[in-house]
């Protein structure tokens, strides 16, 4: 199924409920944290971007651009020169998400030799995730 249409025929309070989850899910994958934040700082090219955002793969990287353009979180401003310079700047929407990604990723970093140890002593407690 479509991401688009995950929310066919639902009530107007299943359609908000939807929408936020939608918007939740974007901005929460696993890329989009990492390239809001660099956008954040000023425009940046595609290639910049594949260098700071580690592991992020060019096709992965391409495809979330495309879906936080979609979302107008951000810009993408195609420069007339040969070879073609594409810059991608955060939207003042994504500008106010900033410093709540920030926060998260600052919390995340704080807590990860917790969540390995925690996840290290309930496999060995309850045996190893399947999947």
């Amino acid at each position: 199924m479509s991401q688009g249409n995950s929310c066919v025929s639902v009530t107007a309070q299943q359609a908000r409920a939807c929408t936020v989850r939608e918007a939740l899910d974007r901005v929460g994958g696993k890329w989009s944290i990492g390239i809001l934040i660099a956008a954040s700082q000023g425009p940046i090219r595609f290639t910049e971007l594949e260098r700071q955002v580690e592991g992020i793969s060019r096709r992965m990287l391409t495809l979330t651009l495309r879906n936080l353009e979609r979302d107008g979180l951000l810009h993408r401003h195609v420069f007339p020169t040969v070879p073609p310079k594409v810059e991608y700047t955060a939207t003042p929407m994504a500008l106010e998400l900033y410093e709540s990604l920030v926060a998260l990723t600052a919390w995340a970093e704080r807590h990860r030799t917790a969540i390995t140890t925690a996840r290290a002593a309930y496999d060995q407690e309850h045996g190893a995730p399947i999947g």
